[in-house]
């Protein structure tokens, strides 16, 4: 089987799969979340290290956008209007980029999906509401484990295609 439809049909049973668990069920998991950090992962190489990175990345850039949401959330400066939640970005998303040189968080894409993901969640539906909860809607905890999961299901996607591949080889 040529490698990219081995690919394309992994991820597509796979992708299937990630959705009707985050769809279907109640555990609060977020499909778009996953999808991003599984497109991180092939986009930071596909491979152990790409995995880490994405990983690494992408919660970091979680834990960063969080903050930000806790700091817009219970640090209100009305004064200021639009201005406080630009500063509060601008002083945070510095954070996720000043860091790049340390191995795990280099690849500056992969931590600005997590924050970007983070805050979508956030200011959308109700997220910013919940950045204390103990529970899926918060979006620390909904989005990071989302995003973890998907650059897993990134990583298993490569490797059942690899094994596709191999299995088609030997027969042909």
């Amino acid at each position: 089987m040529p490698q990219l439809v081995a690919l394309s049909l992994s991820i597509a049973v796979l992708g299937g799969i990630w959705a009707w668990v985050c769809l279907g069920t109640s555990i609060g998991l977020i499909v778009w979340a996953g999808f991003i950090a599984w497109g991180c992962y092939f986009h930071t190489g596909g491979d152990n290290k790409a995995l880490i990175k994405t990983i690494c990345g992408n919660v970091y850039g979680v834990i960063i956008a969080w903050i930000a949401l806790l700091i817009v959330a219970n640090v209100p400066i009305a004064a200021l209007g639009a201005l406080w939640p630009a500063i509060v970005i601008g002083a945070t998303v510095f954070l996720l980029v000043i860091v790049a040189s340390i191995e795990q968080l280099s690849v500056v894409p992969a931590n600005v999906y997590g924050y970007a993901a983070t805050a979508a969640y956030g200011v959308s539906g109700g997220g910013i509401a919940n950045v204390t909860a103990a529970n899926m809607t918060n979006p620390l905890i909904g989005v990071g484990v989302s995003m973890v999961i998907g650059a897993v299901l990134g990583m298993v996607s490569g490797r059942v295609a690899g094994m596709l591949t191999k299995k088609a080889a030997a027969t042909a």
